[in-house]
């Protein structure tokens, strides 16, 4: 069954030069989790942060830490991201070469589990993992960068994934990034989408926008 929608704002879009007050400040608007990407410029062309920041950012901020590695090789800094705060970690398939084994390391930390599908990585990756994440996160764009425009042909990715998710009987986040914004929130929340990753339209204007960008994004108007 899809659960209540939640917001996961993504401090890639965020002020990085006070990155503590922009999450204490989408925390205060309403934001359900905090989405912080990690790119390495090998697996994806972009460089972001790395664990120190993470832990820099943990006392800024009392909601889970939804913590995105695109990283490869992932499993030698997965006891790194959890110590830092990380309360979701959530991997690539191509990132290791044996992913039900990389899942066993992140729960052994102590941190829920997701798994992360590419535009071109069809939903059969999560097949025999499904028992054992706990989200599982649509990209809707090719990671690497913020600023996209939404993959239209996701939405029958996320539709499957709703379906799949439901026959397991298991309460499985489905999380969708890139290119989400007021305009087509609705459209991918019907597909079955119950978080939003949104970095553009949740940090638009400054923080007095905030909160009214997270009421938009959960189809809220007044």
């Amino acid at each position: 069954m899809q659960q209540q929608v939640r917001i996961s704002p993504s401090i890639l879009s965020a002020d990085f030069a006070k990155l503590g007050e922009e999450v204490r400040a989408i925390t205060e608007a309403g934001a359900d989790y905090i989405h912080i990407d990690v790119m390495d410029g090998h697996f994806v062309p972009n460089l972001t942060i790395g664990p120190s920041v993470i832990k820099a950012l943990r006392p800024h901020s009392d909601k889970p830490f939804d913590v995105h590695l695109m990283i490869s090789p992932v499993d030698p800094f997965i006891q790194a991201f959890a110590d830092a705060g990380a309360d979701i970690i959530t991997v690539h398939p191509e990132a290791g070469p044996h992913l039900h084994r990389t899942i066993q390391s992140i729960k052994a930390t102590g941190a829920k589990a997701g798994v992360s599908l590419n535009p071109a990585t069809p939903v059969e990756a999560v097949d025999f993992v499904l028992d054992d994440i706990d989200l599982i996160l649509v990209m809707s764009v090719n990671p690497g960068f913020g600023g996209q425009s939404f993959i239209d042909s996701q939405l029958a990715k996320i539709e499957r994934l709703r379906t799949m998710i439901d026959r397991s009987g298991r309460q499985i986040d489905l999380e969708v990034d890139g290119g989400v914004g007021a305009d087509n929130a609705a459209r991918v929340i019907a597909a079955g989408a119950d978080v939003l990753v949104a970095g553009t339209a949740a940090f638009k204007g400054g923080p007095a926008q905030y909160a009214g960008n997270i009421r938009q994004l959960r189809g809220l108007t007044a």
